[in-house]
């Protein structure tokens, strides 16, 4: 047997089946033992290289990739540490439901455990937070091993791809010579009988039956105060799903409460019934008892609101329906009364055919107004001074239509619930909050940035810290990207925790103040700086970043205390004025 034919025409089988499964994007890491496999996807004409020398950065970067393309995109590293470092990017591929195909390179089996270098134990190393594990079978060029090697591709893309999404790791043992032929006959054909895939895997979706949604419309017409809360939803999914949910929201009187991750506050589509300033309105107890429903439907991802989380925990009387098309499990309130496994548009439509139309709903109306009455407070209340809040106020009037925005996790997710109000402008926005983590966040950010023509970046300076390796991709990769960075000099959002009132280890333990001049960071990466102190210069930064390619970074310096006390300032007005619509309602009833 020939050792350079085993390995060639094994590895180019195995990736061009993977392509033939519908990857069109791979992340490589440089590495010697990994050698055959990325030269192979390198030379395959229908499969796009980005090559990141950080492994964990890449892992992010793919990550990215697959949340805004909704197709399988693989990442290949060599053997050893190298593999550790995808681990952060795996558990939130696993926990946002993306589908990665990780591939690792190892040593073969006889240089395991024996002390060679560069050797770890690499089988099963991403524990459950992989829906598949597989050590492939070392190369072997016959017809047999071969079509083994398009099988595992395939599967790995479907697995991947199937409901609840995720990564899938693959784990290749390759002896020297590490090599392979390019030039060789039939490279990509080889024992093909024909140009198709070897094994075609129909990913399919949770449907509802006419029985079930004929139950579910006759426990809904029984109920008239009842609201619907959608969380985050994939990006393919954003326009299909918030036509059919506000049709049956429509159709019940009933508000959507609606997630800025859902895909629902922005939009063409109507938004009579769609409520987001529930954050702010739902912090006085007096309104989450006053305002009982009598049936909760949930899509998507729990929301970020922790208020709203309360609501739902506290409405232990209301009838709980959850709706995932992945047929995973979302309950963290453990409240839900039927888990439904069921495509999320599919459920709207067929249970929404059978309910007949209701004209007015007091319970609606009191919500509108109490949403009204809250954003009327947020948006007198926001001083001239750079309050972190008013970025995202700002961004949403700046953008253009199809924009993305990006947010790193801590305070900007939480300022972006809080600020980011129904606009007929479609804007499109993203997060990592599978795990909720800071890590990866540039990198995640720029790998979604492929996808579309204008997306920022907005991300707490700590988190911009914890990432500056994946400002390495906007530049080897010609990014055109947008970064607001909130320096507040530390953790902001410990700020608004407990732990901010035992003075004495506070900065040292969570505040952590590091004092950086961020500047020498982006002008390494050859990317262009701002420093905005005011709004105007903010708008105008802005404006010109979107019409300039390439890297920019515009950095917000706040004032952590000064931040803290705006935002409890507005929390208080809100809360105030809801006590008193409380009030005015209990002397009406």
């Amino acid at each position: 047997m020939n050792a350079t034919n085993d390995m060639t025409y094994f590895l180019a089988a195995f990736v061009d089946e993977l392509v033939k499964s519908g990857m069109e994007n791979v992340v490589i890491s440089p590495g010697s033992r990994s050698t055959p496999i990325a030269l192979l996807m390198a030379e395959h004409p229908e499969l796009n290289v980005t090559v990141l020398i950080d492994e964990r950065s890449a892992a992010f970067f793919a990550l990215g990739l697959a949340k805004t393309s909704n197709k399988p995109v693989a990442i290949l590293c060599t053997s050893g540490t190298a593999a550790t470092n995808y681990y952060p990017a795996i558990v939130e591929a696993y926990q946002s439901r993306l589908p990665l195909i990780v591939l690792t390179a190892d040593r073969p089996h006889e240089l395991r455990d024996v002390g060679a270098p560069q050797a770890i134990d690499q089988l099963k190393i991403y524990g459950d937070y992989v829906k598949w594990f597989v050590e492939m079978s070392l190369p072997q060029d016959t017809k047999a091993m071969v079509r083994y090697a398009r099988t595992m591709a395939a599967r790995a893309a479907g697995t991947a791809l199937s409901a609840p999404g995720g990564p899938v790791h693959l784990n290749f043992p390759l002896r020297e010579p590490l090599i392979p032929d390019l030039d060789a006959t039939d490279l990509w054909t080889k024992y093909m009988e024909s140009t198709k895939s070897v094994l075609e895997v129909n990913v399919g979706a949770y449907s509802i039956s006419e029985e079930r949604a004929s139950y579910f419309a006759k426990l809904l017409k029984e109920r008239k105060k009842g609201i619907i809360v959608c969380g985050e939803m994939p990006q393919h999914k954003n326009s299909a799903f918030a036509k059919e949910v506000i049709n049956l929201s429509e159709l019940l009187q009933y508000p959507i409460f609606a997630d800025p991750l859902s895909g629902v506050r922005t939009g063409p589509h109507s938004k009579d019934t769609i409520i987001e300033g529930y954050d702010a309105f739902l912090r006085p107890d007096v309104v989450k008892e006053k305002l009982q429903p009598e049936v909760i439907i949930r899509f998507g991802a729990m929301p970020v609101s922790k208020f709203l989380m309360q609501y739902i925990s506290r409405a232990g009387s209301a009838l709980h329906i959850v709706v995932d098309g992945d047929g995973g499990w979302r309950d963290p309130t453990l409240q839900a009364n039927y888990m439904v496994h069921a495509e999320e548009v599919a459920f709207c439509e067929t249970v929404g055919k059978l309910l007949e139309q209701r004209t007015t709903s007091d319970w609606l109306d009191t919500l509108k107004s109490l949403n009204d009455k809250t954003k009327a407070v947020l948006s007198t209340e926001q001083a001239e001074s750079m309050f972190e809040g008013r970025i995202i106020t700002e961004l949403q009037a700046l953008l253009p239509a199809q924009s993305a925005i990006f947010v790193g996790n801590s305070m900007p997710i939480r300022d972006l619930d809080t600020f980011l109000h129904n606009d007929d402008k479609k804007l499109n926005v993203l997060a990592n909050r599978g795990a909720n983590g800071i890590d990866g966040v540039v990198s995640t950010a720029l790998g979604a940035s492929t996808f579309y023509e204008n997306l920022v970046l907005v991300i707490g300076d700590l988190s911009f810290y914890h990432d500056m390796n994946g400002l390495l991709a906007a530049k080897m990769q010609k990014l055109n990207v947008t970064i607001v960075l909130v320096n507040n000099n530390g953790g902001g959002i410990f700020s608004f925790l407990p732990q901010s009132k035992v003075e004495k280890h506070f900065e040292a333990l969570f505040g952590t103040p590091t004092h950086m001049d961020y500047e020498h960071a982006v002008k390494l990466y050859e990317g262009k700086y701002t420093l905005a102190d005011n709004w105007p210069e903010f708008r105008d930064a802005i404006v010109e970043s979107l019409n300039q390619d390439g890297l920019n970074v515009i950095e917000v310096p706040t004032n952590r205390d000064e931040n803290e006390a705006l935002h409890r300032k507005l929390w208080k007005n809100v809360s105030q004025e809801m006590i008193l619509s409380m009030e005015q309602i209990s002397n009406e009833n």
